[in-house]
């Protein structure tokens, strides 16, 4: 008989009434002060500049340098020994990893469903994830109730010549817009979202995506979203997203604090 794996505490929040009591989204002022202040948290958490662990910091340096290679990498003109070179050397990178574990989750992708932590870890997420090299990535914050990104895309995400790819710009309002819905003290998933490309959104610029909450009704929660170069209105976005039932949402948080208790 082999000894079973000790499992991963249980996250002491689960056990709290008011997570195991049905809710449904609030306008904002309405939404209770805790779960606000607690959505506050995370988002910060989600943007925070402060300093990193060594280990992060390790995982930022590398996803740093993995994005300058790519955007570099793209409609290059370097001649064939440059990337014969460049091959074998991104190729023994690679190799260095072969021999470490793959495949839990190491925090969360997405602001908007993180549950109770304060303090919870985005660094894989493909938008905001500092340590996942296929991010831009965006830095979200809240202001007065709006959501506000600032984001940078590089050479890697063009799709009309100079200009960022329709499909990256969804992706970000998706992102925002997750944030945004999780101002309600309710947060859910994604039921619709629809985006209007005003004029093109370019490249290699600073760019600005802001969110707000515009109302709730039942367990639907509604949010806009614009997307600014400088003062240029570049698209704007709708969506409607479904807050979760809590049983099923607190099954989330628990699967992914038990994931990242194996990680820390």
């Amino acid at each position: 008989m082999t000894d079973q794996p000790d499992q991963p505490e249980r996250p002491a929040f689960l056990d709290d009434p008011k997570w195991s009591t049905d809710y449904l989204p609030k306008m904002a002022g309405e939404a209770d002060p805790e779960r606000l202040s607690m959505v506050t948290q995370r988002l910060q958490a989600a943007s925070s500049t402060g300093e990193l662990s060594p280990r992060r910091q390790a995982l930022k340096d590398l996803a740093d340098a993995s994005r300058l290679l790519t955007d570099r990498l793209v409609a290059t003109d370097a001649p064939i020994e440059v990337i014969t070179a460049a091959t074998a050397e991104v190729a023994a990178a690679a190799a260095r990893f072969e021999d470490f574990h793959q495949g839990t989750l190491y925090g969360f992708s997405e602001a908007a469903n993180a549950g109770a932590r304060e303090d919870p870890l985005y660094d894989h997420s493909p938008m905001i994830g500092i340590g996942n090299p296929l991010a831009p990535p965006l830095t979200i914050r809240e202001v007065d109730g709006v959501i506000v990104a600032d984001a940078w895309f590089g050479q890697a995400y063009e799709g009309p010549p100079a200009c960022v790819h329709g499909g990256y710009v969804a992706c970000a309002f998706d992102e925002v817009l997750g944030a945004t819905q999780s101002l309600s003290g309710a947060p859910g998933m994604t039921g619709t979202l629809t985006v209007r490309y005003e004029r093109p959104t370019p490249l290699q610029t600073a760019l600005r995506f802001e969110g707000r909450l515009v109302g709730v009704e039942r367990r639907k929660i509604f949010v806009e979203g614009a997307c600014y170069a400088g003062d240029v209105l570049t698209a704007t976005a709708k969506g409607t997203f479904i807050s979760m039932q809590p049983g099923a949402f607190l099954d989330i948080i628990a699967e992914r604090e038990a994931r990242q208790a194996e990680q820390r």
